[in-house]
């Protein structure tokens, strides 16, 4: 299948930094939340003006944005969500992301905005998606369960409706997102944005259907007891493959992950995308670099998901902590004559060598950090001090926005 629109981009949006991150390293679009409704209570989130914001922000620079509406709706919800899209349209929000029948009727009836129906639906066959389209939604949002080839079928059988699939990012170990595990043990609502990520933990299982003196444990063998724990999506190497089987857009898991992450992830995204419109040359070049690139950004170990049908594993049973092989250590405020305006985020110290993370030909490239000076000119030889703007010489090109970090070689 031959894609006559450019493939769309969608990064994940936990703050107003984040979004401003996400589209300065080259989303396209992004989803976020206001302060209700949505399925990450724990983010910052969106305040009805910052949403208002955001989306003007957005339209300027010719991106846009999706509102999430997609938690599991209870009686007293729709008192105050009449409200609530009146406060998107005026936004002029570009599409909400709904997951409950009854929230998708009520916005149909009650608005005019765009939908887009959330993965937690669990969409999973032509049939569905082609219904979804029927009643009104512009777009749909696979489960992660569907395999490639079955998304290629869907899209040729609904060729008008826009579909959109995760390429990266944290996998649910319940089925598409649809969880209990989270209330029965913290009474944290999953399908209300509350989840306390109780499949992370560490656990031992027994089978406890007989008396105590005879109950057989189920252990786990010598990888560990993280039993319910996924490994993280990415499917950068595969771009073509996702390409080819239609997908409209590419959405990055990751509103609770730091703007170091978004940054990181959506950086190497734009990069392969733009690299696989120039030709198979360009696109095979850039995957090392870009897949070691995605390496430096906050994950568990990797995995391709139920893309393929392929007898892979998909847990991760060692521990659940996430691996960091690099730290955020500063965003560029200002570059001028050789000089970098910055604002701190960690520690770093006289000496220490930085890397370039950039939308731009200085991406990758390392210096030494030395005739470091705070704001009024005083030498600093240890920064420790977060939002601390100071100066030092930079020799590469850099624009408000980039990161400096540890790279990876300084860390080990």
């Amino acid at each position: 299948m031959t894609k006559t629109n450019k493939v769309e981009l969608l990064a994940p949006a936990g703050s107003y930094e984040k979004m401003l991150t996400a589209f300065h390293f080259g989303a396209d679009a992004v989803y976020l939340a206001g302060k209700q409704f949505g399925l990450r209570a724990f983010a910052d989130n969106f305040t009805d003006q910052q949403i208002a914001q955001a989306t003007q922000y957005a339209h300027s620079i010719n991106k846009k944005v999706y509102v999430t509406l997609n938690i599991f709706a209870s009686e007293a919800d729709f008192a105050q969500l009449g409200d609530y899209l009146k406060v998107l349209e005026k936004a002029q929000v570009d599409a909400v992301l709904v997951s409950d029948l009854g929230v998708f009727d009520f916005v149909k009836t009650h608005s005019h905005l765009n939908i887009h129906v959330s993965t937690q639906a669990n969409t999973t066959n032509k049939y569905a998606v082609n219904m979804w389209h029927k009643m009104g939604a512009e777009r749909v949002v696979l489960a992660r369960e569907v395999p490639l080839a079955e998304i290629a079928a869907i899209k040729q059988f609904v060729p008008q409706c826009s579909i959109e699939c995760f390429v990266h990012g944290a996998m649910c170990i319940s089925y598409s997102g649809r969880c209990l595990m989270s209330n029965y043990l913290t009474n944290r609502n999953s399908n209300r944005g509350e989840c306390v990520q109780a499949c992370r933990w560490k656990w031992e299982v027994k089978e406890c259907s007989r008396d105590d003196d005879s109950a057989m444990p189920v252990m786990e063998d010598e990888h560990g007891t993280y039993i319910f724990n996924s490994k993280d999506m990415n499917m950068l190497r595969h771009i073509d493959k996702l390409m080819d089987a239609g997908i409209d857009s590419f959405k990055i898991e990751g509103r609770m992950k730091s703007a170091f992450y978004v940054a990181t992830v959506v950086n190497a995204y734009r990069r392969a995308i733009d690299a696989y419109y120039k030709g198979k040359s360009a696109f095979d070049k850039c995957l090392t670099e870009l897949t070691n690139e995605l390496n430096k950004a906050s994950h568990r170990c990797y995995t391709t998901g139920f893309y393929f049908d392929e007898d892979v594993e998909r847990q991760y049973y060692t521990s659940s902590k996430a691996i960091e092989e690099s730290k955020f250590i500063a965003v560029v405020l200002d570059w001028k004559d050789g000089v970098a305006t910055i604002e701190q985020r960690n520690k770093f110290v006289d000496g220490d060598t930085l890397e370039i993370l950039s939308v731009g030909d200085s991406f990758n490239k390392q210096f030494v950090a030395h005739n470091i000076l705070d704001s009024v000119g005083n030498s600093v030889q240890v920064c420790t001090k977060v939002q601390q703007v100071l100066t030092l010489p930079c020799p590469y090109p850099v624009q408000k926005g980039d990161i400096l970090r540890f790279c990876q070689n300084e860390q080990e």
